[in-house]
């Protein structure tokens, strides 16, 4: 039998609009990322933009079952990095794993130079015992290459066995293809040890004109034999980010849209476009944190998963 989520929305969590915000975060919240801290409590680290749109990672402490902040911090944990670095203008954040009793968040680095296209590499982040965080090296962790010449971007990892770690991250094909929009696909990695990786030929499929700019994958194990991922996308006919959704049960991931079980709102901050989900469980509940309108300008909301 076919999975058929459907989730309850639970409203707008946090908005960054009508505060006095930091500099680097003055507009924005994006790409929610939720690490637990104790009982319900949790710490959502987002992306927020200043002035000249290059993003630097925010946080705010949340109790996600009253769907409360707890804390709001004003100064940023971490901001893009230098001109001439691989994370000079924005850092968008995919989500957190450990490693050795380490843990370790990936991000999208961005770079708007002057002449030419926008680009993405992959940088990582250490996460310190207190939740602050630093960049790990300076150099990008997983850069442009021939297999991925082009741009990369937010990208997921979780362990699946206990010498297997799976990474699934976004590469662009093109940036323009025959009905003028990009193709950014998510594409697949794996490793032994959650340092050293290799790229595979698995990816979730895309079609023009349906699916074919896809971003910030989330993935959940379900069940023994079966993934859940749900993504933001775009079909290239000129609608907005939609969070779709795609399963494997293992023989490759099948796309199906139509059973992402969450869409816009007919009204308010999720309207327009949904986008950038985190999918985390909680106390036998399965949660969504996902960014609205602008990309995020409107900020981040909650939604839970209905079970049967």
């Amino acid at each position: 039998m076919t999975f058929q989520p459907e989730w309850k929305k639970l409203g707008l969590l946090y908005s960054p609009q009508g505060k006095n915000r930091h500099a680097k975060l003055a507009t924005h919240a994006a790409n929610p990322l939720a690490l637990h801290m104790a009982d319900d409590v949790f710490r959502v680290y987002y992306s927020g933009r200043d002035e000249q749109n290059r993003s630097s990672v925010g946080a705010v402490d949340i109790d996600i079952v009253r769907g409360e902040v707890v804390k709001d911090h004003f100064e940023p944990f971490l901001i893009h990095g230098a001109a001439g670095s691989f994370f000079a203008d924005g850092i968008s954040i995919g989500n957190h794993y450990q490693v050795n009793g380490s843990t370790f968040i990936l991000f999208m680095g961005w770079q708007t130079p002057s002449e030419g296209h926008w680009r993405g590499d992959i940088g990582r982040i250490t996460v310190a015992e207190d939740l602050t965080l630093q960049v790990t090296d300076r150099q990008p962790y997983l850069a442009l290459d021939a297999d991925d010449p082009i741009s990369l971007s937010y990208p997921w990892v979780m362990q699946t066995a206990p010498q297997r770690y799976d990474m699934w991250y976004g590469s662009t094909l093109t940036w323009e293809a025959e009905n003028g929009e990009m193709v950014h696909i998510i594409k697949h990695a794996q490793s032994a040890d959650g340092v050293s990786w290799h790229k595979t030929d698995s990816a979730v499929p895309y079609q023009l004109n349906y699916a074919q700019v896809f971003s910030r994958p989330s993935v959940i194990k379900s069940s023994e034999h079966r993934l859940d991922m749900w993504f933001s996308y775009r079909c290239g006919t000129g609608q907005k980010y939609r969070i779709g959704y795609a399963y494997n049960t293992g023989e490759g991931w099948q796309l199906a849209l139509n059973n992402s079980g969450i869409d816009v709102s007919e009204s308010g901050w999720d309207s327009e476009m949904i986008e950038y989900p985190f999918v985390f469980q909680h106390k036998s509940k399965t949660y969504m944190l996902y960014s609205g309108n602008g990309y995020g300008r409107t900020g981040f909301g909650l939604a839970v998963l209905n079970t049967p």
